[in-house]
This record gives C-alpha cells, sequence and structure tokens, in this order.
C-alpha cells in the first residue's frame, strides 16, 4: 500500500493509478459493451458517445480543479479544449484516409479503438520526454512559444489544401514493407492467403491495418502541434498527459458525429490559430509584465471565448449558405 503513495512525476502513484483505472474503464466499456459487435455507427449514437466522452472529460477537470487547486483545474480544461480543437484536423485526415482506402463504415470504429491504444502510448512517450527536456532546459518552453506562435501565423496566412493520399510517400513504404490485400477481409488486420508468384500460403496485412497505421503516423505529426501547446500552458506531466489523453478518447466518437459535416465548421481552424498565438505569447506577456506565470483562470477564459467565436460564426455562416439559392 505504501507505494501508492509514492511519487511519480510530482504526483502520488495512487493518481496516476486512478487515471489509468477510468481510461481502462472507459475503453472496456467501448468495446465490450457499447461496440460489442461490428456495426457502422449513425449520426445520433455517434453524438451521444460524444456527449458521453466530454462529459467524462470536464469530470475529471473538475477532480482535478478539487484535488489540485484552481490553477491545476484551469490549466487542465484549458489543455482539455485546445487538444480537442486540434482533433479537428485529425478527424478531416482520418476521413480521407478511410476514403482512400475504402475501408467500410462497418470496420472503422475497429480501426479507431486500436489507432486511440496506440495513441495512448505514444503520447506517453512524446509526453514524458517533452517533460524531461523541460525540466532540465527551461528555456525550451520559449522556444515552443515561438514554434506555436509561428504555427498560429502559418495557419492564418496559408491556404488551407487537402493532403494528396494517392503519392503519399508512406502509403508507398508501407506497401513495399507488407503485403496488402485489395480489399478489406471483414474486421482482420491479418490474413493468411496464398502469394501470387509463389502460391505459398504467406500473411498479408488488410487495408485495415494500413489505415491504423497512417492514423498512428497521422497522430504523431499533430502531435508536434499539441505537445508544444499544452506544455506552454503547464508544465505538470500529470495535467499535460491527463488533459491529453481524455481529450483524445472521444476522437472515435467526434469522428463519427462530424466527419460529414467537418467543412461547416470552417473558421474554428482560423480561431484555433488565434488560440495557439495567444498560448504562444502569453509567456512573453507574463515575463514582460513580471508575473511568475500568467493565470490560468484568464488563459481558460480567453481560450473559450475565442473558440466559442470561432464554433458560432461557423454555425451562422453555414446557415446562411443554406438558406442562399442554389
Amino acid at each position: 500500500m505504501d507505494l501508492l503513495f509514492e511519487t511519480f512525476l510530482d504526483k502520488p502513484v495512487w493518481m496516476w493509478a486512478g487515471f489509468f483505472s477510468v481510461v481502462l474503464m472507459l475503453l472496456a466499456l467501448d468495446l465490450g459493451v457499447f461496440n460489442r459487435t461490428p456495426h457502422a455507427i449513425g449520426t445520433r449514437e455517434s453524438l451521444i458517445m460524444s456527449a458521453w466522452y466530454i462529459v467524462m472529460g470536464l469530470a475529471f477537470g473538475v477532480w482535478v480543479w478539487i484535488s489540485l487547486g484552481a490553477q491545476a483545474g484551469s490549466e487542465y480544461l484549458t489543455g482539455f479544449l485546445v487538444e480537442k480543437t486540434l482533433a479537428l484536423d485529425n478527424i478531416f485526415v482520418i476521413s480521407l484516409i478511410f476514403a482512400h482506402l475504402a475501408i467500410p463504415a462497418v470496420y472503422q470504429h475497429r480501426v479507431l479503438f486500436w489507432g486511440i491504444l496506440g495513441v495512448i502510448v505514444l503520447r506517453a512517450v512524446m509526453i514524458g520526454l517533452g517533460a524531461a527536456l523541460v525540466s532540465e532546459f527551461s528555456w525550451i518552453l520559449y522556444l515552443f512559444a515561438l514554434f506555436l506562435v509561428a504555427t498560429g501565423f502559418k495557419m492564418l496566412l496559408m491556404e488551407d489544401k487537402p493532403p494528396e493520399l494517392s503519392d503519399n510517400p508512406v502509403l508507398k513504404l508501407i506497401r513495399l514493407v507488407f503485403r496488402v490485400t485489395p480489399e478489406p477481409h471483414k474486421e482482420r488486420f491479418f490474413v493468411r492467403l496464398p502469394d501470387e508468384r509463389t502460391g505459398r500460403v504467406v500473411l498479408w496485412a488488410t487495408p485495415l491495418f494500413v489505415a491504423l497505421l497512417m492514423i498512428e503516423i497521422v497522430d504523431l505529426i499533430f502531435a508536434v502541434d499539441s505537445i508544444p501547446a499544452i506544455f506552454a500552458i503547464t508544465t505538470d506531466p500529470f495535467v499535460v498527459y491527463t488533459s491529453n489523453i481524455f481529450a483524445i478518447l472521444g476522437l472515435r466518437a467526434l469522428y463519427f458525429a462530424l466527419a460529414s459535416a467537418i467543412d461547416r465548421f470552417r473558421y474554428l481552424k482560423p480561431a484555433l490559430a488565434v488560440v495557439l498565438i495567444f498560448i504562444g505569447a502569453k509567456i512573453f506577456i507574463a515575463d514582460a509584465l513580471g508575473w511568475e506565470k500568467f493565470p490560468a483562470s484568464v488563459s481558460l477564459a480567453v481560450t473559450l471565448a475565442i473558440l466559442a467565436v470561432g464554433l458560432l460564426y461557423s454555425v451562422m455562416q453555414a446557415r446562411k449558405e443554406a438558406q442562399l439559392p442554389s
């Protein structure tokens, strides 16, 4: 029992154990109860699942607020909001991957479920490395801040073009390394089939496995933005990791709810760009004003206001365009 009260990354082991217990419970419910049999997830079901994961993420944030104080609670909620919004780009790219590989809707949840498990591990590694770097070299936070400001301006100024997957070098490399079947084999990631040249039965990867690999690689790319963003909000590894994971856990449900309507929220991207600029700039603002740290409550309020304006403006513009005569 004493082990539970030992410190790991500045927090008692029981806190980490409690967090991972909640995550495992949510994943077990998802796979073992809500999605025991493969089926195409409709809009209503996906919205209910999204609401469930958002409520669980916010509930954990309330617990962080009560247990660790208002500062940690505000930082958790800010990180959760930013990561949720960054996930919108993930959703768009995932929809392109599924469409390019012709993954049937009935099997998409399976790919996303195992993809999220991989993301949980990869984010732990990346956040652990980030925490070690920040602890050893505090000046790296200023590099993160400059990177976020530059990323925000780049998002505002550059034309947003969808990635082209047909000539994607990563996809070509995967097809060189693995034998890939031309079509899915139900929900299986691998199958044993005869080789086309030798006739010998060998192991083949299916398009579901290719989609899974691509989703993991896409998350690594997007983590380049999200990891500096969360460390610019807080350097507490517990708050960093838990806010990231709770935001990502609902990515599957969010995908099914928004994949077909992502274009209706196109003004969220410039809003997110402004948020990234603000998060990067606030480190320098705090230094200029002689503050030890930018107030977490102000940071949360500004982030929420910017994203709310982007969301509302997106909805209003979508309604106006829908009313225009075709």
